[in-house]
């Protein structure tokens, strides 16, 4: 992908030294302010690192934990907790863990913790869509040599093990009762006490991590308060303390910002960065992201819950309707019309030049006509009725996409409606395989093609963390073949072209549409510069007081 930054700041030195002179919004303080105010778009609904694998939880949780692997603005891998790692042989990992790193509360990292978070995985209940599951359920055994080496061994080839590890947080293994640790999952892994639950680290109890800030306090609704670590091992944030405060609408969340109520906010309307450009004193970024926005179908069920057709079946079964129901879709009026340009349409699940795409892919056309004719060839002349899931505080402009789309289904005949919900409701809906066409954005964590395929188009396979998030009950064995040779093949050349293989194939039977490609925007005052990250994350250790 290519990672380009588009970045427009009005603090030019006469600018700002007219906004000082008129005490104008957003202008820098005589004196750093001591608190980074931040308004977000989306909640994180916990601030336990092992809930639930979304960009809002996983940026918040970066404040407070942080990962053996770390990922830079452009998903390049950078060293964090682990200093080194190689690849052994097909099946053996070493990880050489850094020295000298403190918990927040004081106590020493070491391997045990390591192991212990690993383990946690398998007996975290509370966890949704099992997405950190799937990570440790591929390792056969850790064993540490030489007091800060970790051997991890893995049950078959896995050569994204470094990149996957990017998003499992260490925890501390002293939130919990035990005894030696040691990574025999079917065996409590010597924990003797209770796992810890959301409520613990929502409460701040087992909040305990290495990174640049400890948690203050957690109010959900309302805000979620940080205090800088200043024991941290690594380069301290330029604030003592961070105030994030989720406000849903683009409007208020800017209006903020020019009032000088927030120093920082994420996704500003794309149709406002002109006002903010205008505005002296501001500043703002925009980022081409790795997100895909897309619809799931229910493809295992019939009839399936939100679908109503004559003869009794579920359309969506049928790869025509499918096709019909991407043709029916303008994704460049979307991404011309509702997100303003920022955003790019998607022809797969992934940007194009990222590895294991296709070069160039198919063109997914609009064409209605040609979508009506599916839908007769189909048995659906007159359509049918179906209902759009999605959620309404989460993607950008989501519930608008849902309603365009909802308008170009109806055009060609499916008489649809939207149920659009906030995302607290909407994700254990979704899990709960409640819908029968439901919106999705994800991004590649990896960066490859197989960070989308591995969880939405896999077959369910727990034992190797597969199809985790298919809750649309898709199986192809054809597909299934070709992906999970791409899964254990270390070799790169030979991998990119099973995973192109697999991404043909998934496009071909189509059991999620993609539309478009999230561009990010930040928006910023008081003499602040961000730095932009492809992953979406909203980080206070981006920001930087302005040179």
């Amino acid at each position: 992908m290519s990672a380009n930054v588009f970045i427009r700041s009005a603090l030019s030195t006469c600018t700002l030294a007219a906004a000082l002179a008129a005490g104008a919004p957003g202008a820098m303080a005589q004196t750093a302010p001591q608190t980074l105010r931040i308004g977000l778009s989306s909640e994180p609904t916990a601030m336990d690192p092992h809930y639930h694998q979304v960009t809002p939880n996983d940026a918040m949780t970066s404040h407070i934990f942080e990962t053996l692997i770390g990922q830079d603005a452009k998903m390049n891998l950078v060293p964090r907790l682990a200093t080194a790692w190689k690849a052994v042989d097909d099946t053996t990992w070493e990880f050489t863990l850094r020295d000298g790193v403190k918990f927040s509360n004081g106590q020493p990292f070491t391997p045990q913790d390591v192991i212990f978070t690993l383990c946690r995985a398998f007996h975290n209940e509370q966890s949704i869509g099992g997405s950190y599951l799937s990570v440790v359920q591929k390792l056969a055994s850790i064993d540490v040599r030489d007091g800060n080496v970790l051997v991890i061994k893995t049950h078959l080839p896995y050569p994204l093990l470094p990149n996957d590890l990017t998003r499992n947080a260490m925890l501390w293994s002293g939130i919990v009762e035990h005894g030696p640790i040691r990574f025999e999952p079917k065996n409590n892994c010597g924990v003797t006490g209770p796992w810890p639950t959301i409520s613990d680290f929502n409460s701040g109890k087992s909040a305990i991590g290495t990174g640049p800030y400890t948690l203050k306090s957690y109010v959900k609704g309302s805000a979620i308060e940080l205090a800088r670590n200043d024991a941290y091992w690594g380069d301290k944030p330029a604030w003592p303390n961070v105030r994030l405060i989720p406000v849903p609408a683009a409007g208020p969340r800017l209006t903020g910002l020019l009032a000088g109520d927030f120093d920082l906010i994420e996704n500003p309307a794309a149709r406002d960065v002109k006002r903010i450009s205008e505005t002296p004193g501001f500043g703002y970024v925009i980022t081409p992201s790795v997100r895909v926005v897309y619809f799931q179908f229910d493809v295992a069920r019939s009839p399936s819950p939100m679908v109503r057709a004559a003869d009794g079946k579920n359309p969506l079964q049928d790869v025509r309707v499918r096709r019909a129901i991407s043709m029916a879709i303008d994704r460049k009026a979307i991404t011309d019309r509702i997100m303003d340009g920022a955003a790019t349409p998607a022809n797969q699940f992934l940007p194009d030049g990222m590895f294991g795409t296709l070069q160039p892919p198919p063109e997914l056309k609009y064409d209605p006509a040609a979508a009506r004719k599916l839908l007769a060839e189909a048995g659906y002349p007159d359509g049918f009725e179906l209902t759009i899931s999605s959620t309404n505080d989460r993607y950008i402009n989501d519930a608008q996409i849902s309603q365009a789309v909802a308008q170009y289904l109806s055009r060609v005949g499916i008489k649809t409606t939207v149920d659009a919900m906030t995302r607290s409701v909407y994700f254990p809906k979704r899990a709960k395989r409640e819908f029968s066409f439901a919106m999705g954005g994800w991004s590649s964590e990896t960066g490859e093609a197989s960070s989308f395929l591995q969880y939405w188009v896999s077959a369910f396979d727990k034992e190797h963390g597969l199809g985790t998030s298919n809750y649309g009950g898709y199986n192809n064995p054809a597909f299934d073949k070709v992906f999970k040779r791409a899964l254990t093949t270390v070799d790169p050349a030979v991998r990119e072209k099973l995973l192109q293989e697999s991404l043909t194939l998934a496009l071909a039977d189509l059991p999620s549409i993609p539309l478009h490609f999230e561009s990010s925007i930040w928006a910023f005052g008081k003499g602040l510069t961000y730095e932009g990250r492809a992953d979406q994350y909203t980080l206070a250790m981006s920001a930087k007081p302005a040179n």
